[in-house]
């Protein structure tokens, strides 16, 4: 069935962190990570309207520098979230450079910056290229929920693991899908078009009962138009089906406090995009630099239950093996078991 959101790793190796979410019938993306992004051609990158990072080491965060090279110019509105001190880190990365002509360009660049903690402290700022840039709009606020962003059709949850720094965990969360009931539409003698895009789009943001779709479709007689409510139209088209949740979690250290922190975030996901980034007979080296064993990050998808796994994010030490690493995370986590297990 067609999802909301389609995801895929920002590097098709699987070596660099980095997540692709596209937002189907909306012309945007998210991002999660701003690891290298050169591979993302400009008309990817142009589409996207929130980046997620989970922590500023420079495989997650050097990419901003592209990102905005790409933007500048080009793209309006920019919403960007991370853990602990992320607003001035943006500040600094904006301050390195000399923005005399900027506020030239015909299209203003707005930057949002949000910051999270530990402890659920939230800061914002903004910085717009028609004023080179400088910090403003400072806000703060203490959150009572791990929602860090939220819209009509889907959601974006985070939690904090531990890496020997707070790194972020993130879960996608799709609020609902509407699938075509073909049968149903034959019976009404309708063809597929636009206006199906039109009615999903009212059904999921919520659109009032009465609000009216504009049908135009194409059969054997010719051209037809006509207007119909959603009211009338959905319970004949369309099924209402729960959405997917998908997670992203990526550098962080095997702990059982950990394991806790992403079952409260992604028990029972449909998909997780896990770090895998040592063969677990280098499990002293994984130990000493904060990350996961693929065994480790298949035992982890396991103990959540989740039904699709995507290993990634696979160190250079294994250039030409990285077979090794999926086959040991996905033979580790052998589909989900029936409960939550402890060691």
């Amino acid at each position: 069935m067609r999802s909301l959101l389609e995801p895929r790793l920002a590097d098709l190796s699987a070596s660099e962190p980095g997540l692709v979410v596209d937002v189907r019938d909306e012309r945007r993306a998210l991002l999660f990570d701003l690891g290298e992004l050169g591979m993302q051609p400009p008309r990817v990158l142009l589409r996207v309207s929130h980046v997620f990072v989970t922590h500023t080491h420079m495989d997650h965060f050097a990419g901003f520098d592209h990102l905005l090279a790409v933007g500048l110019g080009r793209m309006q509105r920019l919403v960007l979230w991370g853990g602990p001190d992320f607003v001035a880190q943006v500040e600094h990365k904006l301050r390195a450079y000399t923005w005399n002509v900027v506020h030239r360009y015909e299209m203003a660049l707005a930057i949002e910056v949000h910051e999270v903690t530990p402890q659920g402290l939230m800061r914002s700022a903004r910085f717009d290229s028609s004023s080179a840039f400088a910090r403003s709009d400072e806000k703060s606020a203490q959150a009572d929920t791990d929602v860090l962003h939220d819209e009509a059709t889907f959601r974006v949850r985070g939690r904090f693991v531990d890496h020997e720094m707070p790194v972020l965990a993130f879960a996608i969360e799709e609020k609902a899908r509407v699938r075509l009931a073909a049968d149903r539409l034959a019976a009404m003698r309708l063809t597929t078009g636009a206006w199906i895009r039109d009615l999903k789009h009212a059904v999921l943001t919520g659109m009032p009962a009465d609000t009216m779709i504009a049908l135009r479709w194409r059969d054997r007689d010719g051209e037809h138009q006509a207007q119909r409510s959603v009211a009338e139209l959905s319970p004949l088209v369309l099924d209402v089906v729960a959405g997917r949740r998908i997670g992203y979690v990526t550098d962080l250290r095997y702990t059982e406090a950990n394991i806790d922190q992403l079952a409260q975030l992604l028990a029972d996901a449909d998909l997780l995009y896990i770090e895998s980034v040592f063969l677990d007979e280098d499990r002293a080296h994984a130990l000493r630099k904060n990350h996961l064993t693929a065994r480790q990050a298949g035992d982890i998808a396991r103990r959540l239950r989740v039904k699709s796994l995507v290993p990634f994010h696979f160190s250079p030490r294994y250039e030409g093996r990285t077979a090794e690493l999926v086959a040991e995370a996905l033979e580790t986590w052998g589909g989900p078991p029936s409960f939550i297990d402890a060691d």
